[in-house]
């Protein structure tokens, strides 16, 4: 008896240090069951206290009194999928007559706090169906991506969502982006991952990072081109204008349009045309976009005009020519000129992180998912990379990317170097991979040695 006590208790100090320490081991060995033992023994009575039961049907009340039995209770949503995840559960309820998808969605804070889970979201699969995802522990606080992730041509993990799920940029159903989060608030950590996600895909990355090329040059091994001032990225963006030119004229040279061709095999964009024809995709990177719209010159306001009039042209008509935009910076309101809310109505992928005020975070999600706006201006200082994404769908989520650090990143990059496709179009943009010369330090003033 005493050896069943000692094994008892150590089995609780273990369970309790891992639930403090490593929460993610802690539910693959403890709480998955004790969650899933609760979550089953509780549903029908948490259901009903949270208005999601309907009354019995007419025809069961009848037969009841016909029958003289008990009076049948009310019933709660049926529970067609109940799946143990690697971060919590997953359920699949079948509504009741009468149910709708936003009366649970409503009741997910109840159901947190009933289940004694760390969080609980819900979506609309289709008519009638609706999916539980409820978290053990907060999968954000130390982001850890699974194994085995679904990655598709132009389609890449970046992200956790908080729900467990991964958070995937999918450049073919979301073809330009806006990126926007204050300083230190995880953005460039955001694009790092972006970048060493796309770096195995058959894609030419371009890159615009006028801040002295700082934070796209150490990854130049795996860029077609890039520039470092706005003089440059202006050319560059012609550059890309000529090249999305061409590839449509391309395109209409393969449409063959007759009476005999299919209409699957009418070509409307690269994705059409046969696989040896096909023109290489594009992601254009802008690391901070504020530097490509200010000016203070007669000369520069010329050379702005001519960079956002670019990139506009490059977001309404790129995509069908297999070039896609994702724009980074701290602001991207008005103030930065015309033709700025004209270019951010084209990025229909979203993200905030962090940002110095409710307006900036207006700026990224007011227009598509007014209620995100609250989500992304409550994010801590202390957790960088936590981010708040959406699109025009008006859903949104709370997201985080692993830390990737940037030698992680570099290491990544020229390891698959040997992908990076050689654009003729491009070849002036090409960043010289040359050694380095070492740069002399900045003179400073020293204190006088102590006597």
């Amino acid at each position: 008896m005493t050896w069943l006590i000692v094994a008892l208790v150590l089995v609780v100090a273990a369970a309790g240090l891992l639930r403090w320490r490593r929460p993610a081991w802690y539910w693959l060995t403890f709480g998955v069951a004790l969650a899933a033992l609760r979550v089953l023994v509780r549903y029908g009575s948490v259901m009903d206290a949270c208005g999601l039961t309907v009354p019995a049907p007419r025809w069961r009340l009848a037969l009841a009194r016909m029958t003289n039995r008990p009076v049948p209770g009310p019933r709660a949503p049926r529970i067609l999928r109940f799946r143990v995840t690697r971060t919590g559960l997953v359920l699949r309820l079948k509504l009741r007559p009468g149910q709708d998808a936003f009366d649970v969605a409503a009741s997910c804070d109840r159901l947190r706090h009933s289940f004694a889970m760390y969080g609980v979201t819900s979506r609309e699969l289709r008519s009638g169906v609706v999916e539980l995802r409820m978290t053990g522990y907060d999968v954000l606080k130390r982001v850890q991506m699974p194994a085995v992730v679904d990655t598709r041509p132009m389609r890449v993990p970046v992200a956790l969502r908080e729900d467990g799920a991964v958070h995937y940029r999918d450049y073919r159903a979301v073809p330009h982006a806006l990126t926007l989060g204050a300083t230190e608030s995880g953005k460039s950590v955001y694009q790092r991952n972006l970048v060493a996600a796309l770096a195995s895909q058959h894609v030419a990355l371009v890159g615009i990072d006028c801040k002295q090329g700082v934070e796209l040059f150490p990854l130049a091994r795996r860029f077609s081109a890039l520039a470092d001032d706005p003089d440059t990225a202006a050319e560059l963006l012609d550059a890309l204008v000529s090249h999305m030119e061409d590839v449509y004229q391309l395109i209409r040279a393969e449409q063959r349009i007759t009476a005999d061709v299919p209409d699957a095999e009418i070509a409307a964009d690269i994705w059409d045309l046969p696989e040896h024809l096909r023109p290489v995709p594009i992601v254009v990177l802008v690391d901070e976009v504020a530097e490509l719209a200010l000016f203070a010159t007669k000369e520069e306001e010329k050379r702005r005009d001519r960079i956002i009039t670019a990139l506009a042209r490059l977001a309404q008509l790129g995509r069908a020519a297999g070039i896609y935009l994702e724009i980074c910076g701290q602001r991207f309101g008005s103030e930065l000129g015309k033709g700025i809310t004209m270019l951010r109505a084209q990025l229909t992928g979203r993200t905030a992180h962090r940002v110095n005020d409710e307006s900036s975070a207006n700026m990224a999600l007011g227009g598509i998912a007014p209620d995100a706006v609250l989500a992304a201006i409550q994010i801590p200082t202390d957790t960088p990379g936590v981010a708040i994404t959406g699109d025009s769908t008006g859903g949104w989520a709370r997201i985080r990317a692993p830390h990737t650090s940037l030698r992680q990143a570099v290491n990544i990059c020229n390891r698959h170097a040997d992908l990076a496709p050689d654009l003729p179009a491009l070849a002036p943009f090409r960043p010289a991979l040359s050694t380095l010369t070492a740069v002399p330090a900045p003179a400073v003033e020293s204190a006088p040695a102590a006597a």
